[in-house]
């Protein structure tokens, strides 16, 4: 078994490939080629934590993996630890052994990125040169590094409640080089990033929403990625009620996506016919993006096969590059 550490993930897989393996995945996920139950959470109240497990298997490609992922919300200031920890198994199809150990909060990171990347790839319209990213967390940087491989931005501004956060995440960009572009700036408001924006990155644990619906410029693109429970919220109800949405997955998204659910029960979105799933999209079988003054909008609450995916890849990347470290269990 091949044991992959977060650092050496970095090495062996860029966004490009996460993207790919991860388009494909959704493809397959909406072909039913993919088992995916739903996600059970464990929850922890002593430290208002949060545990998933996430099997997956997917066909076409020969994966089977599971995710364990815990969510601890007070880690940062409590006990200086990260807020999303979790490791990735990989089984081989063909006898059931274990392939892989990945570190999976940083693979969790990667993937979620590169979901946002496929839907603004999609969806997003061709002449986008400026992101709006709500939030400097975990999942920030690879939420801006996905969309600069899918788009040729040229501005990233910055919206996030702590200064020193988001100064730091700034400085993080601007030295990661190609795509990413030097002109990251950090707004004084959502009004003024929002101004200039034509993809909006929403990575924040809100739980009401993070601009008005009024702020938006026509034809912008949203990728909502952090609200994953009912009473969570980064969009506001009227946008989701007017905007072309894209999910995941629609029993999932029905059941842990705040953004439509709350949207759903004041009123403004009465039913399935305005979403599709991302993989539907990608395979040619629903609609994206209609027309250039369209809002659209990817909500992601997460799904297991993004995390086959890019352990495989990881896997298959880390091996050809002589990366990881050999065990015998």
């Amino acid at each position: 078994m091949l044991i992959i550490t977060r650092e050496e993930l970095r090495q062996a897989v860029p966004m490009s490939a996460a993207m790919d393996a991860v388009s494909a995945a959704f493809a397959q996920l909406s072909a039913q080629q993919a088992q995916v139950p739903l996600r059970p959470h464990l929850s922890i109240p002593p430290a208002e934590g949060l545990a998933l497990i996430m099997p997956a298997y997917l066909a076409e490609s020969n994966a089977l993996a599971v995710k364990l992922l815990t969510l601890f919300p007070h880690n940062l200031e409590r006990h200086n630890l990260p807020t999303i920890n979790a490791l990735v198994l990989s089984f081989d199809t063909s006898n059931g052994l274990p392939v892989s150990l990945v570190e999976g909060s940083t693979l969790t990171a990667l993937r979620t990125g590169a979901a946002s990347g496929v839907a603004t790839r999609i969806l997003a319209r061709k002449e986008a040169r400026v992101v709006a990213l709500f939030g400097a967390g975990a999942q920030s940087f690879n939420q801006a590094w996905a969309v600069c491989e899918a788009r040729p931005i040229e501005r990233i501004w910055l919206i996030n409640r702590t200064q020193a956060h988001a100064e730091r995440l700034a400085e993080e960009l601007r030295a990661f080089g190609s795509p990413l572009p030097k002109d990251v700036q950090i707004a004084t408001s959502p009004q003024e990033a929002l101004a200039e924006a034509d993809v909006i990155c929403c990575a924040t644990a809100s739980s009401t929403p993070l601009f008005n619906d009024a702020d938006l410029r026509p034809g912008a693109h949203i990728n909502g990625i952090g609200s994953y429970r009912p009473s969570m919220q980064e969009v506001p109800a009227q946008t989701v009620g007017r905007a072309r949405i894209v999910v995941d997955q629609r029993q999932a998204a029905w059941s842990e996506a705040g953004d439509l659910i709350i949207a759903r029960d004041q009123g403004y979105l009465k039913d399935d016919a305005q979403i599709a799933e991302l993989g539907e999209v990608i395979l040619g079988h629903a609609p994206g993006r209609s027309d250039a003054q369209q809002i659209t909008f990817f909500k992601s609450v997460g799904n297991a096969v993004q995390d086959v995916a890019v352990a495989q890849i990881a896997y298959t990347l880390a091996r050809a590059k002589g990366l990881g470290t050999d065990v015998s269990i």
